[in-house]
Formats: structure tokens, sequence, C-alpha cells
């Protein structure tokens, strides 16, 4: 996975001796925020007003927290205003590589998804980092949104950058839609924190762990929390009632993610989502919300699973299923 120690790359797997065997992830620190006006926000210091052609976004189209961006920038039709690059799928020894051009990436049209570093054509992503703080220690990870202007991060934050998306740049792109309204956000902070350690999270704990009762115990909470959220969309067409949220976003990341590979990969093998006919059929009806779908890369998907984690499967091979089609009826509509 590696870290930078006082801006030195270190190759180091995830240390779980500390921890019985738990997997913890670390915690994100950049955290500025994007303002209509640049007047501060939540945390961080002023001066990151929205603008367009200002921000460039990094990720990965393998992460899930990654993922959440991508999604909040298409519907939130940003992608004019703020430029994109995307790492290659494998993160072996040097963690985060760009390699559009080697791989058939975006860059040549091939299916692998990955480009060129388009703002500093840096072959890492720490080098990014580097340049925000030549002595950065920590975790390099993604979705990464760089000021162009004051040539740093502004955050490594996927909960706050989504935040950001959905209401900074609404005077520039004219779209209102709001998926976090003030009187649902006690509802969608409260479901976020709890499916956030179960499930967003719950998936790593279970698949990093690294003896029998941290993996049990983590793969316990994680389907109670399924069984919990299949019989909630049972009554309601999404977590909170017939509106879409974030909280909906930040569940759907897990589960388009879920069969082709947490339940193989992570062991996550209770159940299947295909085996839920209702978040089965909410995933469904996201996946075909106008714009999702191109946010999805299967293919990049896999390849970095199944071949990035080499403790988990050390042949590299990718599995070829399962079959699923998200194009199909959803059903929601009847709630």
């Amino acid at each position: 996975m590696g870290r930078l120690v006082n801006g030195v790359w270190q190759d180091v797997w995830y240390d779980t001796r500390a921890t019985n065997g738990h997997f913890k992830r670390s915690e994100s620190q950049f955290r500025n925020w994007i303002t209509a006006d640049g007047s501060p926000g939540p945390s961080g210091e002023g001066g990151f007003e929205a603008e367009a052609g200002r921000y460039h976004l990094y990720v990965s189209l393998a992460c899930p927290w990654a993922h959440r961006t991508l999604i909040f920038r298409k519907l939130k039709k940003l992608e004019d205003l703020i430029s994109l690059s995307v790492v290659d799928p494998l993160m072996l020894a040097n963690g985060w590589e760009f390699k559009g051009e080697e791989r058939g990436g975006e860059d040549r049209g091939g299916e692998n998804g990955g480009t060129a570093d388009h703002l500093f054509g840096s072959r890492m992503l720490w080098e990014v980092y580097l340049r925000a703080d030549p002595v950065y220690s920590g975790r390099v990870t993604v979705p990464v949104l760089w000021d162009k202007r004051k040539n740093t991060i502004v955050s490594n934050e996927s909960a706050e950058i989504i935040r950001m998306f959905n209401s900074a740049f609404d005077r520039l792109t004219g779209s209102t839609e709001d998926f976090c309204p003030q009187e649902l956000r006690p509802e969608i902070d409260a479901l976020n924190a709890r499916i956030y350690d179960a499930v967003n999270n719950g998936v790593y704990k279970a698949g990093f762990a690294t003896s029998q009762a941290a993996y049990e115990e983590s793969v316990t909470a994680l389907f109670a929390m399924l069984d919990e959220l299949e019989n909630r969309l049972a009554s309601k067409r999404y977590l909170t009632g017939d509106r879409l949220t974030e909280a909906d976003w930040r569940l759907f990341t897990t589960l388009v993610r879920f069969d082709p590979v947490y339940v193989g990969h992570f062991k996550c093998n209770i159940r299947r989502i295909a085996d839920y006919p209702n978040l089965y059929g909410y995933l469904r009806e996201l996946y075909q919300v106008p714009g999702v779908a191109e946010t999805v890369n299967m293919h990049h998907i896999k390849a970095h699973y199944y071949r990035s984690h080499t403790t988990i499967n050390p042949t590299g091979i990718v599995p070829v299923g399962p079959a699923l089609d998200l194009e199909a009826p959803h059903g929601r509509d009847r709630l």
C-alpha cells in the first residue's frame, strides 16, 4: 500500500499486529473547503472560491470513496469546470501510478480507464502530495482535489469533497439539485455514520482482517446492516424516503462492487446483493440514473482489487464473473 514518511516513500502494508487483526483506515490530513464565495467552510482555511477551471480531481475508478466524487461531478454538471486525472488500476510497490499512455488507458481509448497526470505529468500520485507538502507523512489516497491557483491540495476526504460539489458551484452550473438538504441532514449524517462503519468500511475490515475473530466480527456486523437496509428499503424507495440523497450515493459505490469483488475477494459471502430483492432493485435503479453508469468501470475495478492485493490473491487471477444485468427493470417506482 505504501505511505510517505517525512516526504520519503515507503512501501508498507497495513500493520494489523497492534489491533488484533483489525484493519483501520487512516485519517485524511488535507481538510480545506471550497465555498461559493471563498469564505471558510466547516474545516480548513478560507480562500478556496468556486471557480471554473481552478480545480483538478485525481481519482481511481476502482476506489469506492473516489467513485462518490465522480458521481457528484457528473450529477452536478461539474465536468466542464473541474478537470480529471485517473490513476492506473494496479496499486503495487509505488502506490497509485499514472500509466495511461503505457497501458491503453483513456488517453488511448483503452478499457483500462487510466490516464496520465494531466497537470504535472507525474508518474506516481505520491509526487502530487509532495507538491502540496514536501515533508508530508501519511497515506497517499484518492480522491485528491487540487487547487491550480494555490498549487496545493484542497482536500483528500471524499465525504467533504462531495458536499462541496453538492452546492458550492451551483451559481456557475445552474444545477440546484440538493443531495444533502438541510432538513434531512441529521438523518443523512446518522445513516452515513452507521453505513460507513458496517458496510462501506466493513467490507475492508473483513477483507483485510488477519485473524479469524476480527474477520467474523466484521462480516457479521456487515450482514446485519445489509439485512437492516433490505428491510428499510421494503417501504422506502430511497434511504430517507422518496428523495435521492448523499446517503444513497455513498451506499451505492459499495453495493455496485459487492458481488463482483467483495463476495469473493474479501470473503463477504454470507449473501450476495443479488440475493436481496430490495437492495438489488435499489442498486439497479441508482445505476440507471442518467450519467451514473458512465462512472462505473468494472474492468478497472476488478483489475485493481484482484491484481493489487497480493497478500489476499497472490496469483493475481481476475474472475470473469459474475454476470450482472444492472440495466434490468428495477421495479422501485412502485414505492
